[in-house]
């Protein structure tokens, strides 16, 4: 396994591989790497014949008064894991060589950037573009692979790579979760003894509020329910809990076929996001 720091050597790489004809696949991350990121990484694996991971942790998706200094980092850790699943190539370069200028253009994410996550994160979007953007030109992957966790993340950059006609495949890999179903997660390090045991509150909510929805139909019920689960079993905050349609990120109507249930809650000062992804065969 290669690592490199540099956008000449990766164009190096991935220009010999093109050369080549092969298949690359991109897995895009943060570092601090957890079994979901390796499940990527193995899907990848097994459908490529180069797997490119990038280990950036981004400055312009933080606001200011976010994590970024904080964010945990471990490079040859990160290494030794991405080694042991079969990546080919990590690119871990630093800020000064992904954005050595600005010349002030910028990629907006539109109104899917404005609910959720976005709404309590005004630009977080935009940056995630912006860094994916990026990455998509430099390694010109086959596909590109990321979490369902972040499926407002997938949501709009699948959004961009529609539009924006990127000659890629979107690969989304279901959540990773631990055996008491906390979606795997960095920022799960945070977390205390009491607050971890606190966690796993948030995916259960989401279960009860898929149930009742199910069988009801009826969302405001629905999310009632999710957020009476979390107020009794945890001290948490309450970002936000809905359900929406998905991809699009609208609300739901007699026409929906796939729904969007997320939820992010502050258990402590960390900030703990889950969802799920679930079908209704002939709509509401």
């Amino acid at each position: 396994m290669k690592v490199i720091t540099t956008i000449q050597a990766l164009t190096a790489e991935i220009q010999a591989a093109k050369q080549a004809h092969k298949t690359i696949g991109l897995v895009p991350t943060m570092g601090y790497l957890h079994e979901g990121h390796l499940t990527l990484a193995q899907t990848a694996r097994a459908e490529n014949d180069l797997v490119v991971m990038s280990i950036f942790v981004n400055p312009t998706q933080f606001g200011p008064n976010e994590d970024f200094e904080s964010y945990p980092r471990d490079l040859p850790r990160d290494i030794a894991l991405a080694e042991s699943v079969g990546v080919d190539l990590i690119f871990a370069p630093s800020v000064e060589e992904m954005y050595p200028q600005d010349g002030g253009i910028r990629i907006h994410a539109g109104e899917q950037a404005m609910i959720l996550c976005g709404a309590s994160r005004p630009g977080h979007f935009d940056g995630v573009l912006q860094v994916v953007a990026k990455l998509f030109h430099l390694t010109l992957p086959t596909r590109a692979y990321f979490g369902q966790k972040d499926a407002q993340q997938v949501a709009i950059i699948t959004t961009m790579v529609r539009d924006f006609n990127f000659p890629l495949e979107m690969r989304v890999v279901p959540i990773v979760r631990e055996e008491d179903g906390l979606a795997k997660s960095s920022r799960n390090i945070y977390l205390s003894e009491s607050e971890r045991e606190e966690a796993p509150a948030i995916h259960e909510a989401l279960q009860l509020a898929q149930d009742s929805f199910l069988a009801t139909g009826e969302v405001g019920y629905a999310l009632a329910k999710a957020k009476a689960h979390i107020q009794a079993r945890t001290h948490g905050r309450i970002d936000y809990i809905e359900l929406l349609a998905y991809p699009d990120l609208i609300p739901v109507t007699e026409t929906t076929q796939q729904v969007l249930l997320a939820a992010a809650v502050y258990i402590g000062q960390t900030r703990l996001i889950d969802n799920s992804i679930f079908t209704l065969k002939e709509g509401l």
